[in-house]
């Protein structure tokens, strides 16, 4: 039995239990939206917190094999998401967890949901993270306003974001009605790849370069997987997005997932590449915790970045309610009952975000745990289950494949990430940034001859043994400005 590509979607059939349903019936009475904001929604999804922590995969794999890694993951996304409309068709079924119920049943319909409330939740804290880390610092550039002081804390600007912004958005019972917004986010998000790439000429040649800098590949490779798989899912909100389609059909699809995954796998390469050559080994999690505080164009790249990661937790939050919904509400909940499962859902987001402070852990754990299994096990189970197509055929071979490999990158990436922990920095100005009369984002001609001292100081620097000491680098910055004056 194979799919046919134009046929449209086929609704659920009428003895499906009530949890079955992951998206509530008003999105079939006419609330549709264009493809153009299927695919802003799709790359909005994609293009979240996790493009951050890009430039730190590319750290943990070896740049060379980093870059091939996230060709891969892209191509695997890209594959995975049609896969799961395919098995919805060949099922007749329209949402993600009525899909995994009519393959393998209760079971594995609680493992998905437990997996779908999981990732898209474990995401809203990591975007509760960047907005407190990134506007705080925006904040702190005000004239005028003390550092110090207590109203602009990432603990209070989380907490007022929440209110002010995320909190209303995640109301709308309709995701046709952030297509505008996910279209924002994305012209934002091309702002700040073009402040990184600028930084990548402007700031790049002032931060040592350290020893394994272009080493092929290494060992924390499957970790750097759990990374990109973050960056790149968004099948846990798939069936809202192609279910909002006017007509959905596998081919149509098809053609947004590609151009999505295409727009997302660029903009992803270059700021991973960027981001990456600028700091090389010292790339942390979070990106512009690597900048100087004083750099005003990150500044604003900063403040791009948290009004993005803002308008894009809707839509995780719409994927963690609809879960409740299906499980504890029979799939549909009353206005009341809508609005206190949204309030209590970001309550709990907003408290554990409130005690964590170190997002390169929490992309690691989330991808191995929750985006792998996501993206490679499942659509590749159901598929294979289902599909009554030749063991020859092209989408059963890739599912074989994509099977084996999942498995190892959760288990062994969640035992890496578990075992070796990220060094985090957080809120800790980084050692390149000193002295204070350096103006490493103003660069002039004045500074050649500098350039020139921390090339030779450099190369024999990284080939001491103690390359890894700042206090050590930090005198030797300071001897060096001295030289200049």
């Amino acid at each position: 039995m194979g799919y046919q590509g134009e046929r449209p979607a086929v609704p659920p059939q009428s003895n499906l239990d009530d949890r079955e349903t992951l998206v509530s019936e008003h999105k079939h009475k006419g609330k549709t939206c264009r493809q153009s904001a299927a695919v802003f929604n799709v790359v909005n999804s994609i293009i979240g917190s996790g493009i951050i922590g890009l430039p730190y995969s590319m750290k943990q794999a070896g740049f060379p094999l980093g870059i091939l890694l996230l060709f891969w993951v892209s191509y695997v996304t890209d594959f995975s998401l049609v896969l799961l409309v395919k098995g919805g068709t060949l099922s007749g079924t329209d949402t993600y967890q009525s899909l995994v119920n009519k393959t393998f049943g209760f079971p594995g319909y609680l493992v998905l949901s437990v997996l779908q409330f999981l990732y898209p939740f474990i995401a809203m804290i990591s975007y509760n993270i960047i907005t407190g880390d990134t506007l705080s610092k925006v904040f702190q550039r005000i004239p005028g306003v003390d550092p110090e002081n207590v109203f602009i804390g990432r603990h209070l600007i989380i907490v007022l974001s929440t209110v002010a912004f995320t909190l209303p958005l995640s109301l709308y019972r309709d995701v046709a009605k952030l297509g505008k917004i996910s279209l924002i986010s994305t012209v934002l998000t091309t702002l700040i790849l073009g402040i990184v790439m600028a930084r990548v000429v402007s700031l790049g040649p002032y931060v040592p370069k350290t020893e394994d800098a272009w080493v092929f590949a290494k060992p924390n490779a499957i970790q750097a997987v759990g990374v990109m798989s973050f960056a790149f899912i968004c099948h846990h909100n798939c069936f809202l997005v192609y279910g909002s389609l006017e007509e959905p059909t596998v081919a149509k699809w098809s053609r947004i997932i590609h151009v999505s995954t295409l727009i997302s796998v660029f903009i992803s390469i270059l700021f991973a590449t960027c981001g990456y050559l600028t700091f090389t080994g010292f790339t942390q999690g979070d990106l512009f915790e690597n900048y100087c505080r004083n750099d005003d164009l990150v500044t604003f790249g900063r403040f791009c970045y948290g009004v993005t990661v803002i308008l894009t937790y809707p839509m995780e939050c719409f994927v963690t309610r609809e879960v409740i919904a299906n499980v504890f509400f029979g799939g549909t909940l009353s206005s009341v009952v809508h609005i206190v499962v949204t309030v209590v859902i970001i309550t709990v987001a907003t408290l554990v975000s409130l005690l964590i402070d170190c997002l390169g852990i929490v992309l690691e754990l989330n991808g191995a745990l929750c985006a792998a299994p996501l993206i490679f096990i499942i659509p590749s189970a159901c598929y294979l289950k289902l599909s009554e197509e030749p063991r020859t055929h092209s989408d059963k071979i890739m599912s074989c494949v994509m099977l084996p490999i999942g498995a190892v990158v959760m288990v062994v990436g969640f035992v890496m990430a578990v075992r070796n922990p990220q060094d985090c920095t957080h809120g800790q100005e980084m050692f390149y940034c000193f002295p204070d009369n350096f103006s490493f984002t103003n660069i002039s001609v004045t500074h050649f001859q500098l350039t020139t001292q921390l090339s030779v100081l450099n190369v024999t620097i990284f080939h001491r043994n103690n390359a890894t000491n700042e206090e050590n680098l930090q005198d030797i910055l300071l001897t060096s400005s001295l030289y200049v004056k």
